[in-house]
Formats: structure tokens, C-alpha cells, sequence
């Protein structure tokens, strides 16, 4: 038996799983006993046939011939490859300098704190990960509020009201789900924010609203409204740390539940009953769809809203309510450099693997400085990577090192491969040879995958503070495949950095994490029961004793020291400081030019059961369960535009046009269409042939949701095929 992490999610720490081996091959899978994420799900069990699947990436490939012609690869060794790399990055530091170079982490997460190392030694403030378009905005959202990532904890014992907002948890996090299932049946009361009826909403629901997708701001602050005019908040919390309390009263009584419901569709007497509700069952917590809500142009601002409105019911940092951990550090050491550091905290040793420093001081060399100043200033671990074409149409990107990149993730994704292509120079590292990202590219090197890499190691809160795991190597690499650290750390070596990557030694750089967040090794943590790391006992109402603050004063570690509903951040740059609603960019209030033609609200890459993103379409086990894309819609939208389940359908934007089946579902409500994302390779059927390159101008956060669109049976020459719309575009 050997255990290792499941990587088939993107979630941070993953599940454990244990594998049953016979002659050196999987021949069982099964949950890894006692570990406190699990158990495995489909996509863990199809990591098996990902293991063995005949297209793996088994050896490093060189391109031949130029990028603008049909790609054609040769084999090479790895020290050829690494030569290769480490020249080429070499001489496009000695040109442009060494922030010309992009360094980005795709999907998993795994290597994410290893090339953030190797940046930041190289000298480039230029790494970047899929959080682009990810959590991170709604991180941000909770930082320009509180001053730190406080965006909801699961329900305790303690917990009396939970509120679920746009996430269907049933279809994503199973190991949530149990926890939401128990803290209902302990009597806990549930509010569900979601357009769609789902698995989530049908089970634990006691109100579900159903907003037009975008206008979720809008609901939330219509909540506080009902909230501050029925005196349901907690006066004491607000006058003692809210910083702008009385603009918001002020801002949000325009947000009547009659005015709420023209905006959202929900009903007026939902909007108040869902205030009643949270204001009766404090202590409440909260799961936030993160991408849901943060992909369109106000996505910031409606997740400020939504915080706010917890906020201001007295639910932050109170045994049962939204928790800031007292000790955040260690289950984010190996996979992330995301600035959890907390003075006084006893795991909060000097822990900068990633350089975070260096980062810090080559800031105003980072690519986005200008674009993205909110995001520049709270997010000094990564730049927002999502205006790459522009970054590199002005010479500030030259070259690009990519681990598990997509670069179909992107709008309009074109334009994102034809940055690619006009690169100096571009690595990616990958299980499998995706053509859509490594057409584009130099040279293309063989990731091993996670039951032949022992990088990193997780942790998990447990009684009495952390425990720690690490992974066996239940198999030797196949063919020439390496881990993302190792590549990393031999990069570095082949760039005069080894110094900083001990030799090359990627468990003496584990055991350097350990040693200082927790003074064990990596070899002190026994397979497959962990060690516990002790902590002092969770404390809470930290604010008020001087435990969040650098100065140690009370308060939170924002400038004025309250949570600020009124952002000092966003005045200073430009922005409106309250969470304001703002229609988004694209809707039939604010484009009823366009929803004449595209009647229809879209959204698009809400999550599979079987899928994430666009990992594993390759794997015949999942395919079996889900084998293509599906459009969802309402059956009565359908029947006026004469679609019959199954039918093969056009659905077209503005922007673009996919193709793909439907399914009628009065999972949808009349008037709004779901299409998933990451099909890549089905012609026609990539979701991001129909969204525009826009964004939100916080997050910088591109329009995933809330779009417009009209849907109709596909013709003769449909199938397949996508088109470009009337707005332009990449397609």
C-alpha cells in the first residue's frame, strides 16, 4: 500500500487516498483511514487510468523548426532541455531584464510555492497562477473589508444560521457537504443564494433566493437595508468597529425590497424574510462561491456586499460565526505563498519561501502595476495575469516558464495563444501534450504525476493544533517524467541559483519549511498517521485584544483599523469606497440594445460532479459518466424557440458562438442558460469562444457570468463550428 494527495481538484490541502499495488502497478484505490479530507470521489479513482494513459508526456520535447508553422518535436534529454531553458531565460534577462520573464503555476496547485521561489531568485516580481480567475478576488474583497482573508469557516457546534451563496457545494466539496448535512440536522437554519435549483439548495435550504446572475451585490444590499431599518444588527459591533457605517445606511436605503426585485427577480417579501432569517439565527457562517460571484465587472463590490452584510449581524471571529484563525500558517506551507503571517503567532516564524521580500521590492517592476493598482497592493504574491496580450504587445513580458497551463481559460483565447506564439521564448511543463497550450511553445517537459512525486506535504487542523502528512512514492516516474519541484529547483540550478534551492534537494527545502514553521523534519511525520504540531487553544474576538495588528494595537489590520465598508484603498485609487451595486457590463438593463437579440442571461463554467475545469475530458471513466458538454435550460425558454431535449443547439453571445447538446432542466429558471467550461478539445464547444475580454477594473477579473445570449436548434453546418459575433473577437 502506498498513500499520496489526490490532485484530480484543485482544492488546497487534497484528499488522501491510499493505493493497493501489485509488481509495481495500481491495482486498487480506496480512502486514505483517517485523514481528514475524503473520501475519494470519481475523479480520484480515473487518476489511475491518468496514471496509465498511453498519451502521457513521457519524455522532455524540443521544437523544431519555427512557431509560426505546424509544430514538429523531438525528443530530448534532460539536460539538453533544462540547457535549453536556462540559456534562453538567461539571455532574455541580459536584453529586458529579469521581470521580462513570466512565471506561472496553472492547475494543480502543488508547485505554485516552488515557482514563486524560483521568480522571485531569478528576479522577476512576474509570477502568476490560475487565481487570476480563480478565489483570489473575492480574497481581495475580504481584505479591502476586514484587512485579511475572512470569507467564511465551516459551521461548529456553535453555528445557528449558515449561508451558502452561489456555490453548490453537493457537486464540489463533499467533505462540506457532510459537515452543512450535520450542522442541519443540529437545527442550524440555511439560506441558499443560487439562480439554479441544485442538489445543494434542495437539501439544505429553509429560503432559497434565485437572482438573476450579476445582481447578487444588489440582493445582499438590499438585505442590509432590511436589516439596519428593522434595527436586526448588532449596534454594538458596528459602532465600535465598522468604519463607514453611517454612508451605508445612507447608500443602501435606496435598496427597498420593491426596488431589490426589479433588479434581481427575486420577491420583495423573500428579501426581507431572508434578512429576518440570518438576524435570527447569529451566529452564522457563510461558503461563498468565489469565481461565481467574482466573474463579472462588479464582482469585487458585490462580494464587499455580501461580507458586509455577515459583518454587520456581529458573525466575524465569534465561536460558531466566520473564524479568522489564530493559527493560519501551516496547511498553506507547501502549496501557496499567500501572506497568512500573523505577529505573535507561534507558527508564524520567519517563513519566506516564496522570497516574498524580494517581491516586495521589485513591486513597481510587476507587469500590472498600472492596470490593477488594488490588486498590486493586496496581492503581492502574484500579478493579475489575465491582460497577458497586452503585457506582452507592450514588450513588458518576453518570455513566459508555464507549469499546467491553459490557455483556453482565458476569453477570447486567441489572443492569448498568439501572445504565446510571439514570445522569445516559452517552456510548459504538463502530463499530457494539450495542443491548444503547447502549439505555442519552445519546449514541452513530462510532469510526474501524484503517485510518483512526494512534493509537497499537507496539513489539516486538528485537536490541539496542526496535524502534517506526507505522501509516499507509490510509483517510479514513468518514462523520463519529473516532478514540478524538481524541474523548478534544477531551472534554478541551471541559472546560477542553487544556493537558494539546496542543491537541487527538494526534501531539504520541505524540511527547511518544517523546521521553521514547526522545528520537525519531514522524515518526523509518519505514513500514513501525520504528526501533530501543538498550538494554543483557537481564541476568538482577536480584534479586540490587539492579535490581528502588526502594532498590536485593537482593531483590524486595515488603515483605519475597523472593518471598512467605506475602503480607504479604494478612495485612494479612484474607486468608489462603499460595495455599490453596478449592473454588470452586459445585462438587459444595462445593454437593451443587445437584449433584443440575446434575450437570454448566460453563465458559464458553473462546476461539474465529474469534472473540474477542464482536467481529465481524456480519462474514458469520467467520459462514460459525462462524455460532452451540455447546455442547461429551462424547458419553457425551450419550447418558445421549438428545442427538444438532447437537441443539438447554437448557443451565441455577442461575442461568439459555441456548439453543443441541450438539456432541459427546470433545475434553470425561465430566462437564464448554464454551459459548462474546459472543452477544449471538442470542436466548437469551448465556452470562451462566446465570452468578451472584459473585466472587472478591482480584480481585474474577466465576464464569465451574466452575459447575454440567445439559443437556437443548429442547422446544417453548425455542428462544430463557431462563429464570431457581432462585438468582435478572437474566435
Amino acid at each position: 500500500m502506498a498513500y499520496t494527495f489526490c490532485d484530480a481538484c484543485n482544492q488546497i490541502p487534497f484528499c488522501g487516498v491510499k493505493a493497493a499495488l501489485r509488481n509495481g502497478r495500481i491495482v486498487g484505490l480506496e480512502g486514505w483511514e483517517n485523514y481528514p479530507s475524503g473520501p475519494p470521489c470519481a475523479k480520484a479513482y480515473a487518476t489511475v487510468q491518468e496514471e496509465y494513459h498511453p498519451d502521457r508526456l513521457l519524455y522532455p520535447m524540443i521544437r523544431v523548426g519555427p512557431k509560426d508553422s505546424a509544430p514538429r518535436w523531438r525528443t530530448a534529454t534532460w539536460d539538453e532541455a533544462l540547457d535549453l531553458i536556462a540559456g534562453r531565460l538567461r539571455e532574455v534577462r541580459e536584453k529586458y531584464g529579469p521581470e521580462s520573464v513570466l512565471f506561472y503555476v496553472g492547475d494543480p496547485k502543488e508547485p505554485r510555492l516552488a515557482v514563486s521561489r524560483l521568480a522571485s531568485a531569478f528576479g522577476s516580481p512576474n509570477f502568476g497562477t490560475e487565481s487570476s480567475t480563480c478565489s483570489r478576488a473575492a480574497s481581495l474583497a475580504s481584505q479591502l473589508l476586514f484587512g485579511l482573508r475572512a470569507w467564511g469557516t465551516p459551521p461548529s457546534e456553535r453555528t445557528r444560521g449558515v449561508v451558502i451563496w452561489a456555490m453548490n457545494t453537493a457537486w464540489t466539496n463533499t467533505q462540506n457537504l457532510r459537515r452543512l448535512v450535520e450542522a442541519k440536522r443540529r437545527g442550524a437554519k440555511f439560506l441558499v443564494v443560487d439562480p439554479r435549483r441544485t442538489p445543494t439548495s434542495e437539501r439544505l435550504a429553509d429560503l432559497h433566493l434565485r437572482p438573476r446572475p450579476g445582481t447578487d451585490g444588489a440582493l445582499a444590499l438590499g438585505m442590509i437595508n432590511a436589516l439596519i431599518k428593522g434595527g436586526l444588527y448588532d449596534g454594538e459591533f458596528v459602532s465600535r468597529w465598522i468604519h463607514g457605517f453611517d454612508a451605508l445606511r445612507d447608500y443602501v436605503s435606496g435598496f427597498t425590497p420593491k426596488e431589490v426585485e426589479r433588479i434581481t427577480w427575486v420577491p420583495a417579501g423573500e428579501v426581507e424574510e431572508a434578512a429576518e432569517l440570518l438576524a435570527s439565527s447569529v451566529p452564522g457562517t457563510i461558503f461563498l462561491g468565489y469565481s461565481t460571484l467574482t466573474h463579472t465587472t462588479n464582482g469585487v463590490q458585490n462580494v464587499r456586499a455580501i461580507l458586509t452584510l455577515m459583518a454587520i449581524l456581529g458573525n466575524l471571529d465569534v465561536p460558531g460565526g466566520i473564524v479568522i484563525p489564530t493559527h493560519p500558517l501551516v496547511p498553506y506551507l507547501a502549496m501557496t505563498d499567500y501572506p497568512l503571517r500573523k505577529p505573535g503567532d507561534a507558527l508564524s516564524m520567519d517563513i519566506d519561501f516564496a522570497l516574498m521580500s524580494r517581491k516586495m521590492e521589485l513591486r513597481d517592476k510587476r507587469a500590472d502595476a498600472d492596470r490593477f493598482p488594488v490588486w498590486a497592493e493586496l496581492v503581492p504574491e502574484q500579478i493579475q495575469v489575465n491582460m497577458l496580450p497586452e503585457y506582452v504587445r507592450e514588450g513588458r513580458i518576453r518570455a513566459a516558464l508555464l507549469f499546467g497551463a491553459n490557455l483556453t481559460m482565458w476569453p477570447q483565447y486567441g489572443e492569448y495563444q498568439e501572445a504565446i506564439r510571439s514570445l522569445e521564448f516559452a517552456a510548459a511543463v504538463d502530463y499530457f501534450y494539450r495542443p491548444w497550450t503547447h502549439d505555442f511553445v519552445d519546449v514541452v517537459l513530462p510532469a510526474a504525476t501524484m503517485y510518483e512525486r512526494t512534493e509537497p506535504f499537507a496539513a489539516f487542523p486538528a485537536p490541539g493544533g496542526w496535524r502534517i502528512y506526507r505522501r509516499d512514492r507509490a510509483l517510479e516516474p514513468r518514462g523520463e517524467a519529473r516532478s514540478d519541484w524538481w524541474i523548478a529547483f534544477r531551472i534554478a540550478i541551471g541559472l546560477g541559483l542553487g544556493d537558494l534551492f539546496w542543491g537541487g534537494d527538494t526534501e531539504a527545502a520541505m524540511d527547511w519549511i518544517l523546521g521553521r514553521a514547526a522545528g520537525i523534519s519531514l522524515r518526523d511525520v509518519p505514513i500514513p498517521e501525520g504528526r501533530l504540531v501543538p498550538t494554543d487553544p483557537e481564541e476568538f474576538r482577536k480584534y479586540e485584544r490587539g492579535l490581528l495588528r502588526e502594532d498590536g494595537r485593537p482593531g483590524f489590520p486595515t488603515p483605519t483599523g475597523k472593518v471598512e465598508v467605506w475602503s480607504t484603498i479604494l478612495e485612494k485609487h479612484g474607486f468608489d469606497p462603499l460595495p455599490v451595486y453596478v449592473e454588470p457590463e452586459e445585462s438587459p438593463v444595462s445593454r437593451p440594445d443587445l437584449a433584443g437579440r440575446y434575450p437570454l442571461v448566460l453563465i458559464t463554467g458553473s462546476r461539474s460532479p465529474v469534472y473540474t475545469h477542464s482536467k481529465h475530458r481524456e480519462l474514458p471513466w469520467l467520459r462514460e459518466m459525462e462524455p460532452e458538454p451540455l447546455a442547461r435550460m429551462n424547458p419553457d425558454d425551450a419550447a418558445k424557440r421549438g428545442i427538444g431535449d438532447g437537441d443539438r443547439v447554437v448557443v451565441e453571445t455577442a461575442h461568439g458562438s459555441v456548439g453543443m447538446r441541450v438539456r432541459l432542466t427546470y433545475m434553470m429558471p425561465p430566462g437564464i442558460v448554464d454551459i459548462p467550461h474546459g472543452w477544449a478539445a471538442v470542436p466548437g464547444a469551448n465556452a470562451n469562444d462566446a465570452t468578451p475580454r472584459s473585466f472587472d477594473p478591482i480584480s481585474g477579473y474577466p465576464s464569465f457570468k451574466a452575459l447575454l445570449c440567445e439559443v437556437r436548434r443548429a442547422g446544417d453546418g453548425d455542428d462544430g463550428e463557431k462563429g464570431k459575433g457581432e462585438e468582435g473577437g478572437s474566435v
